[in-house]
């Protein structure tokens, strides 16, 4: 049976990235959406034909899970609300507004025993399945490197201020990190150097003696985003370029596998603890920045 899912929030990243993706999948039924204004919702409700809900309760009462497209701390408030309801949850990175927030709900969550998912999209993607599952392992890599550039602060960008306020590790850090983990291993070390608003740089230690280094630039100009992986080893080189590669397949691909999680009663692979993880390393990076800068 499908399962029943709400939607938390309405803005553009609700309804053109999860509300398409939860409608064209065959595991879930889109059963309502919620967000604090009013006018987006009944739009978003329409579009898709579902009902539009004024309280976060009523949401809570309708479905299994709730996807969640909402500004980090407002996430952290109704994420720990939904979790003591027993609600499965998946969650957009950062998973709270700060590390506090962001480790109050991981407590949460762990008690209450909910299924739980972070929407690391790039990991569906066909392409990056492909790099990590058989590039990556056929050159026995001893290290990498990362690129991310995207329009997030272009001249023009349709970004909301509260986006803009985070800077770019904060904001588009995540996706990296992860995919650099998977190639390489955990992260156990970290240094930052450069401008949270502008260009920053990285290098990470790996916990299996493998070192990466990282740059992020939101700045660029539209059109021209992209996001690079390469690792090198002593037989070869492997490389993806992985937000070229994310489209409407490996969303729905996501949406699937959390679906699956949910009936299954367990966490996926890429849960909240996994989260409070990659949010922790943005923040020691962010710590490194003000220290340094």
């Amino acid at each position: 049976m499908a399962v029943p899912v709400g939607l938390a929030g309405a803005g553009r990243r609700a309804s053109e990235v999860y509300a398409p993706a939860l409608s064209a999948c065959p595991d879930v039924e889109l059963v309502a959406v919620w967000g604090r204004s009013p006018e987006p919702v009944r739009q978003l409700s329409e579009q898709h034909r579902v009902e539009a809900l004024e309280r976060f309760d009523d949401l809570l009462e309708r479905c299994a899970a709730v996807v969640f497209a909402v500004p980090p701390p407002v996430q952290a408030e109704y994420g720990e609300r939904a979790a003591r309801h027993g609600r499965a949850l998946l969650l957009e990175k950062p998973i709270g507004g700060d590390i506090a927030g962001a480790e109050e709900l991981t407590s949460v969550v762990v008690h209450e025993k909910v299924p739980t998912m972070v929407s690391l999209a790039w990991r569906f993607a066909d392409d990056v399945r492909r790099f990590l599952e058989r590039d990556v392992p056929d050159v026995e890599p001893v290290g990498g490197v990362g690129r991310l550039l995207t329009s997030t602060r272009a001249r023009g960008a349709a970004t909301p201020t509260w986006r803009l306020a985070r800077g770019v590790l904060r904001d588009e850090g995540a996706d990296l990190f992860d995919l650099l983990e998977a190639a390489l291993g955990p992260i156990v070390g970290m240094h930052a150097r450069g401008d949270p608003h502008g260009w920053v740089g990285t290098t990470q230690e790996h916990q299996v003696g493998r070192f990466s280094q990282a740059s992020f630039y939101a700045g660029a100009a539209q059109g021209t985003e992209v996001a690079f992986a390469e690792v090198t080893g002593p037989k070869g080189t492997a490389e993806v370029e992985a937000l070229g590669a994310v489209g409407p397949d490996a969303r729905q691909r996501m949406i699937a596998e959390f679906a699956r999680a949910v009936s299954d009663g367990r966490s996926h692979r890429l849960d909240i603890e996994h989260g409070l993880h990659l949010q922790r390393l943005i923040e020691a990076a962010e710590t490194d920045l003000i220290v340094h800068g």
